[in-house]
């Protein structure tokens, strides 16, 4: 299949808007890629996503949704009942569900979530699996430009299911509007939370698999630690709510809490100070990768082997050689 044309990136775009799935989805796989379009393609995207897809902070673009917890404390499920919920209210929603990479092929081991399939003809849902490709935070690079896409595809609601791989899953925060930290009893959830720092993280704790022994222990465990927290005056202070997500339990409860922060959120300013700092990390991390991209070619640099056996003979320091080096690559990109 030929290489798709820079003309081909408006007519998506407008596609993508009209709420066309194929359109998202060669959208996304444009990102995925990191294809030569993805300038073009966010360029597009830029007027109908944020804040220019409403007139105030209440209403600036989709609300994201981070959820995040151990492997198998129902991360999916949880999901597939919480978009039932929030279709019922109307709202259009996306689900960006980032799986473990394939060490084959690099793709989402878990394709397209079996356990979502009953909205899989709802076209008011999009589900896209994207792999994470070995990042460590349990999110895909490309997941900052998906939202996008969903976002001007006129989601109301992103959710975000991660992958589940412990202490750096507190990466989700730095993406979300709100996160959802999903523990369960049994798992030993309680102490973990603690040790992996995502109490400072949750906007909204859920004790999914509530109808198993330990449930109130676990939310014992959890007040005591979220009392013990320094939070300024008129702070959130996270809910713990309960839930049998594979009977959707609770589940209304959870939307409900997610919407309240959603208002906290819009009434202290801290949404558009959230925002900012995404948009800041989203930049700083698309200048370093160009940055590593220009300079790939150090190792083959001649200089660099110079200045080696100049450190190895003891006739110059690593500093001092490190500023000559920057010195020759400024020079030879001048």
């Amino acid at each position: 299949m030929g290489r798709r044309s820079s003309g081909d990136v408006p007519t998506l775009v407008e596609k993508a808007r009209s709420g066309d799935a194929r359109s998202v989805a060669r959208l996304i796989s444009l990102v995925e890629d990191a294809s030569p379009l993805l300038r073009e393609v966010m360029a597009g995207l830029a007027p109908y996503s944020g804040a220019a897809r409403g007139d105030d902070a209440a209403h600036s673009g989709a609300q994201v949704v981070g959820l995040t917890g151990s492997p198998g404390v129902g991360k999916s499920t949880s999901t597939s009942a919480l978009v039932g919920v929030l279709r019922a209210q109307g709202k259009r929603v996306g689900v960006l569900a980032v799986d473990p990479s394939s060490p084959f092929s690099g793709g989402a081991l878990l394709g397209d979530r079996v356990r979502m399939q009953d909205h899989a003809l709802d076209d008011g849902v999009y589900i896209r699996s994207m792999a994470s490709r070995g990042h460590l935070g349990g999110l895909s690079w490309a997941t900052p430009q998906a939202l996008r896409v969903l976002d001007a595809a006129g989601c109301d609601v992103i959710l975000v299911e991660t992958v589940g791989v412990g202490q750096s899953e507190v990466e989700i925060a730095a993406m979300a509007d709100t996160t959802l930290v999903l523990l369960s009893p049994g798992m030993g959830d309680g102490v973990q939370a603690a040790k992996a720092g995502i109490l400072e993280v949750g906007d909204v704790f859920v004790i999914n698999k509530a109808d198993r022994d330990g449930a109130d222990q676990v939310r014992r465990e959890l007040r005591s630690m979220i009392a013990l927290g320094d939070r300024p005056e008129g702070a959130w202070r996270p809910p713990i709510v309960k839930t049998v997500a594979s009977k959707g339990v609770g589940v209304d409860e959870v939307a409900e809490a997610i919407e309240q922060h959603r208002l906290h959120l819009v009434e202290s300013g801290e949404l558009g100070r959230r925002r900012l700092r995404r948009a800041r990390d989203e930049i700083e991390n698309i200048a370093l990768t160009a940055l590593r991209q220009q300079w790939r070619g150090v190792h083959e640099n001649a200089a660099l082997d110079d200045l080696a056996e100049e450190v190895v003979q003891g006739r110059s320091d690593p500093y001092a050689a490190s500023d000559l080096l920057l010195e020759s690559l400024e020079a030879g990109g001048s």
